[in-house]
């Protein structure tokens, strides 16, 4: 089994379509694939619908979390999305997007950059607005050459020069609430240094004895030395390892299945989930 836990549509800042992301996925040999927008559920219903036959869908979502002001994200798989308290969360950090990301803009005009809030809402569309859509609008005016190199110092990384901060989960309560909701939690790209400070390792322990489930391991953004490492915590603290794309489509690199988990964790995931179930594709819609 070929399975990536960690995929993007345009319900967040991926640019393929909730349906297009499954069919993509089954195209690309994947027998199992996770949705996990940010702080979003919106692409559920489209995804689901659209499992071609072959492929299986798990619901989740990547959780917006900060810890002593820096900034981490969680992977929530199979919970109950209608779970009040957690949905109300997910609201909280997803309202404060649009006024951080105009924040973010006014920033880049004060330093020059000729960027406008009009082209950054283009780019998200219908998603829920946040750095990366402001990243290809850099690239789009000839800024930085690609996404990744906006996530420096001098332009959106966290602390840069055009960063705002926006309301995010602490990440013991996102712990506790994904947990309510029958969910299980993966902490994502736990060392993924180019992208700026990462918490510290006694940190993660202390994520482990609060419940956290596992670290994602195999991601573009760990070199093979820190995969090592990072396997040998994991094992220390009993924690799952995962590997996954990240996949976001055209706007980054990565590719669906770059990086897959082992099939034994994830049959572990779906057994500690209570919250729901993954979808198994009975041949989805041809739109």
């Amino acid at each position: 089994m070929r399975i990536d836990l960690h995929a993007h549509s345009t319900a967040s800042d991926g640019t393929d379509t909730p349906a297009e992301l499954v069919r993509n996925a089954a195209a690309a040999g994947l027998d199992v694939v996770a949705l996990t927008d940010h702080d979003t559920v919106g692409g559920y219903a489209e995804a689901i619908a659209a499992v071609p036959a072959g492929l299986t869908l798990v619901t989740g979502a990547e959780l917006s979390c900060r810890l002593d002001g820096v900034g981490m994200h969680m992977l929530a798989y199979l919970f109950d999305p209608e779970e009040p308290e957690l949905a109300r969360e997910r609201e909280l950090v997803r309202d404060d997007r649009t006024p951080r990301a105009q924040t973010m803009v006014g920033k880049l005009q004060d330093l020059g950059v000729d960027v406008t809030w009009e082209q950054v809402a283009r780019i998200a569309g219908e998603g829920s607005v946040g750095r990366p859509h402001i990243a290809t609008a850099l690239v789009e005016l000839g800024v930085v050459p690609t996404v990744s190199d906006a996530f420096t110092p001098d332009w959106l990384a966290d602390g840069g020069r055009a960063y705002a901060e926006k309301h995010e989960l602490d990440p013991f309560d996102a712990i506790r609430l994904v947990k309510a909701a029958g969910g299980v939690t993966v902490f994502a790209h736990p060392l993924a240094v180019k992208r700026g400070e990462c918490v510290p390792e006694a940190a993660i322990a202390e994520l482990a004895a609060a419940g956290l489930d596992g670290i994602e391991v195999d991601h573009m953004d760990h070199d093979a030395d820190t995969r090592v490492r990072l396997r040998g915590l994991a094992a220390d603290l009993g924690l799952l390892t995962t590997g996954s794309s990240d996949y976001h489509g055209s706007r980054k690199t990565c590719r669906l299945g770059e990086y897959t988990t082992d099939p034994e964790i994830y049959g572990e995931i779906t057994r500690r989930a209570t919250g729901a179930f993954p979808v198994p594709g009975a041949g989805g819609r041809a739109s």
